[in-house]
């Protein structure tokens, strides 16, 4: 079945892609700050995906809270993909340089979890 670009699957396949970056072994010049950003940008695609399945617009944010806020009350989010609005430090914060604490691997660990539980979720409410 082909793709169809910007539909729910099509931002589910985008937030795969994301995780598995997430998943990247920590070594050489590789940073956890930056695999934490892609457990964070797995988490607000898998939104954004479900989302769009939903028929509910998003504003273009990375902030997860904002977009676990347009959640119908109706649908049951389990308590770690609610838990998964703290990714969103991830998303600007830690990209760049600056005076920030490096990430620890516990931290990256945790990041990876909660990513990782939102993935599944979206992929169960779209159907793919």
């Amino acid at each position: 079945m082909p793709r169809e670009p910007g539909s729910p699957g099509d931002w589910l396949r985008f937030a795969r892609s994301d995780l598995a970056i997430a998943r990247v072994p920590v070594a050489g010049d590789v940073l956890r700050e930056a695999l934490c950003f892609h457990a964070q940008q797995a988490a607000e695609k898998s939104l954004k995906a479900v989302l769009l399945k939903l028929g509910i617009a998003h504003p273009r944010t990375h902030n997860l809270k904002t977009l676990l806020s347009l959640l119908p009350q109706s649908l049951a989010v389990p308590p770690d993909v609610a838990a998964s609005a703290e990714l969103s430090d991830y998303a600007v914060t830690a990209r760049y340089p600056g005076e920030f604490e490096e990430v620890t691997e516990a931290e990256h660990q945790e990041a990876l979890r909660l990513a990782e539980t939102v993935v599944a979720w979206a992929s169960a409410v779209v159907g793919s």
